[in-house]
């Protein structure tokens, strides 16, 4: 069985480990080693990448127990420095925290279940098995800060068989063998597998970013630590532009933005009036036929388009069609 030492210090990124065997799987190679700290993908959060010696690390996964590294090339049996990509690995750990915290509000104050959990590529995806109001979102996202600030640590263990059975946690499904407990003191405890931050502070920030009724309770995307600053400056430089294409500050984007749709209706109207003068005029200065009527215009408006029709059947014993 391979040593798990992301279990014995989740902020461990680089460390030695011996390659045990190395074959090839498809385009890939499949590498065991005596020691890793490279987390295999589970409990909703992606595996990690990085470096064995030189060899990229693309995936990792476990199964029955034995943990797996797919690289890009192979290897040779003996001893070797392995390093993660601990940019990733660090922002993950913030953001499946922060998730933690959140369901652990959500669970102790609103009385919300966590029924659906992914970390992607930039954001979290929650599902709560209850539908939430917009006060009651904002009041979860408060309470989470909160925990950030008060710099709770964040203990992770594996408590025997009698201690487990008295302990309250959550827990998506029933759950075997040695279970990992994440608790974070008077805010949450649940069964985990994955690394997570020592101190809640580390986490910087938790921002809900959207949230949507979803299957009869709520879905709710977040974003933790340097993918919530990301998000922010994202947003700010958005805003930016749009203020300097408005001529208007930031915070008054959007009353700028709404005189600007009043002025688009109220040109629209006046387009659409018009068009209707127009196509009467047009229909005015068509003569009458004895056969069919077929126009090709340039009119501006579906409305004008199907009056001058009707207004053109007046003119002709057949068929009145217009291309526009």
């Amino acid at each position: 069985m391979t040593d798990r030492l992301y279990y014995q210090d989740s902020h461990l990124s680089r460390f030695q480990a011996r390659v045990l065997s190395c074959v090839q799987d498809g385009g890939c190679w499949r590498v065991s080693l005596d020691r890793t700290a490279f987390f295999p993908e589970g409990g909703g959060q992606q595996a990690d990448t990085g470096r064995i010696g030189e060899v990229r690390v693309l995936d990792v996964q476990e199964k029955d127990g034995e943990i797996s590294h797919f690289c890009d090339a192979p290897l040779v049996p003996g001893e070797y420095v392995c390093e993660l990509d601990w940019a990733l690995r660090f922002v993950r750990m913030q953001n499946h925290s922060g998730e933690h915290i959140f369901s652990g509000k959500a669970h102790s104050l609103l009385g919300c279940t966590n029924v659906g959990f992914h970390v992607g590529e930039s954001d979290i995806t929650i599902d709560f098995d209850r539908e939430l109001g917009a006060e009651e979102v904002l009041l979860l996202e408060s309470e989470a800060n909160a925990a950030v600030s008060a710099n709770l640590p964040v203990k992770a263990w594996f408590p025997d068989a009698d201690t487990l059975k008295d302990l309250d946690y959550r827990s998506k499904k029933e759950l075997s063998g040695a279970i990992r407990i994440v608790e974070i003191p008077g805010v949450d405890s649940c069964a985990c597998c994955a690394p997570h931050v020592s101190y809640t502070g580390e986490i910087g920030l938790i921002k809900v970013l959207n949230f949507e009724k979803h299957r009869g309770g709520t879905r709710l995307i977040l974003a933790c630590g340097s993918w919530a600053l990301y998000d922010y400056r994202r947003k700010q430089q958005s805003a930016a532009e749009i203020s300097a294409l408005l001529s208007a500050k930031r915070d008054e984007v959007s009353p700028a933005v709404q005189r600007l749709l009043r002025e688009r209706d109220a040109l629209k109207e006046k387009n659409a009036a018009l068009a209707l003068e127009l196509i009467t005029l047009k229909a005015e200065r068509q003569p009458e036929t004895d056969g069919n009527l077929c126009l090709f215009e340039d009119i501006p408006d579906e409305i004008a388009m199907r009056e001058l029709v009707n207004l053109l059947v007046l003119k002709c014993s057949g068929l009145a069609v217009v291309f526009f």
